[in-house]
């Protein structure tokens, strides 16, 4: 799948059922890593609902194929002054051709235009394809003896949710 059969469009209400179904696809790609390869049986992280509520504040997006089919999304929320992903999500069959980049860029540019300061996340520290990507899109890990309580709780609740202790890592990018 190249970088031009793909468009980046705001999520609607009946693209709904179709992201957990993204999201299960895409981590497949932790069965690679014997330590993650659980989220490969696990089910979404994230609920119809709560793309739902990302969909009415208008802070979904879904990269589509030239036919108009979802095969990427990045679901995010206005945390203070700050654009919060939640989770962005490529099939596995269409990973590697930059529609990952192009959702993140995306809504780097919402954030910017809504006059949030950053675009903030969680992510694994290890997986090849997750903290080097975002390193790479000008995100920076945040230490956690920074001035940074939201983002250190919420790596703390992953934490409590089951996720390996010391696997995960906030990430800040200014806008």
């Amino acid at each position: 799948m190249g970088s031009a059969s793909f468009s980046v469009r705001l999520a609607r209400q009946e693209d709904v059922p179709k992201l957990p179904v993204i999201e299960r696809s895409a981590a497949q790609l932790f069965r690679q890593l014997p330590a993650l390869a659980f989220l490969a049986e696990d089910g979404a992280s994230l609920s119809e609902a709560q793309h739902t509520a990302c969909i009415v504040q208008g802070l979904c997006w879904v990269g589509v194929e030239s036919a108009g089919k979802p095969c990427g999304f990045l679901s995010a929320e206005q945390q203070g002054a700050d654009l919060h992903i939640l989770e962005v999500s490529v099939e596995i069959r269409a990973q590697g051709a930059g529609l990952g980049r192009a959702l993140i860029q995306h809504a780097c540019a919402e954030a910017k235009a809504r006059g949030m300061a950053r675009v903030t996340l969680t992510t694994f520290r290890s997986a090849p394809w997750n903290r080097p990507f975002y390193e790479r899109l000008g995100f920076c890990v945040v230490s956690s003896a920074k001035n940074e309580t939201r983002l250190t709780e919420t790596v703390r609740q992953e934490e409590i949710s089951g996720l390996p202790p010391g696997s995960r890592c906030a990430m800040v990018k200014m806008v």
